[in-house]
């Protein structure tokens, strides 16, 4: 039975946006080896196009739920999983900064799209741990990486924020520095708290469920972003002279991040080999985290001159590229017989 407009608008996840988040990083990827391999730069280009059309086209049922479906949308801020999930639309903000940035090199595009995606990556963040500081909702089963979405749309905010300030002078300079600075600390601090969170569930509650096992792959979002945000913060404030010690810190931050790519891919393998890894919206997890960890790879093997991080980078953009390639299929064909609209 074909799906209804008010079914799309009413059953709407907030997590599709997480699949703007995986083709920003598929384009940011590609962009960075055009550099030596031209043909990727001309990919990159496409996909940069396609992205922002994406993101346009999830906009609009995203917004309408908001006039239309007030109950539903309101409720996502609350529900003990769908809320952390609800900061995919800044964070896609923010990536797409980062694409107009590197693809485009137009700031006057990139610095809006930036502002406004660091707004509501602050103001998400604090409501929804709020709601749950203050409820007793959230219950032990409901722990899963999915909760660092949150951390992760602060710990983004460098990523774009931090090339702008370096772009930019005078008091902008100081203010950009400042704001990526504070979302740093408070996303990588948060994150940290909730690893110990979560490290809990793993070892003394019971396993996972099968449509959840995308959100393994999540923490290698704050890995993978947190050492990028580092290096280009280094490199951008004025008062750091030596930027060894940051280089080194974001190593460690990668190198904890090579081992959980490891348990991410085993658990998955486990799950999948016993027919426990059905498809869902959760997919798109398996996308930003792992070409975040890439692209991170990348950055970190220009200022370290150790081998084989280049590599480890390489491996994790191919599982990137099949990762993207099956589920976007696979979203397509859901929204078109309607299943990835139906109320859950």
């Amino acid at each position: 039975m074909p799906v209804t407009a008010q079914q799309i608008v009413r059953n709407f996840a907030p997590s599709w946006f997480a699949a703007v988040m995986g083709t920003g990083v598929l384009t940011l990827g590609a962009a960075f080896l055009g550099h030596e391999f031209p043909p990727l730069a001309t990919v990159a280009g496409a996909l940069h196009l396609f992205n922002i059309a994406f993101f346009l086209v999830l906009l609009l049922p995203w917004m309408l739920r908001w006039f239309l479906a007030r109950p539903q949308a309101a409720g996502s801020l609350v529900h003990p999983v769908v809320a952390s999930f609800v900061p995919t639309v800044a964070i896609a903000l923010l990536v797409l900064a980062a694409q107009f940035l590197q693809i485009d090199k137009a700031a006057q595009i990139a610095l809006p799209l930036w502002c406004l995606g660091a707004a509501l990556a602050f103001g998400f963040s604090i409501l929804i741990l709020f709601n749950q500081f203050v409820g007793e909702h959230v219950m032990l089963d409901h722990v899963t990486p999915g909760m660092f979405i949150p951390p992760v749309g602060l710990v983004v905010i460098p990523v774009a924020g931090a090339p702008l300030a370096l772009a930019a002078s005078g008091p902008a300079q100081g203010w950009l520095l400042l704001a990526s600075y504070i979302a740093l600390g408070s996303g990588a601090l948060l994150w940290l708290a909730l690893q110990a969170i979560t490290m809990y569930r793993f070892v003394l509650h019971k396993p996972v469920p099968g449509p959840l096992v995308p959100t393994f792959w999540i923490n290698l979002g704050p890995l993978g972003v947190m050492p990028i945000s580092i290096i280009a913060l280094a490199d951008a404030s004025p008062f750091i002279v030596d930027k060894a010690p940051f280089h080194v810190a974001a190593l460690l931050l990668w190198g904890f991040g090579t081992w959980w790519l490891l348990m991410a891919a085993l658990l998955t393998w486990y799950y999948w080999k016993r027919g426990q890894l059905p498809f869902a919206l959760s997919w798109w997890a398996f996308t930003f985290p792992t070409g975040a960890f890439a692209i991170a790879s990348f950055k970190l093997s220009v200022v370290v001159p150790l081998p084989g991080i280049f590599s480890v980078g390489i491996v994790a953009y191919g599982l990137l590229v099949m990762f993207w390639t099956v589920t976007l299929v696979r979203s397509v064909r859901g929204s078109m017989d309607g299943s990835l609209f139906q109320p859950h």
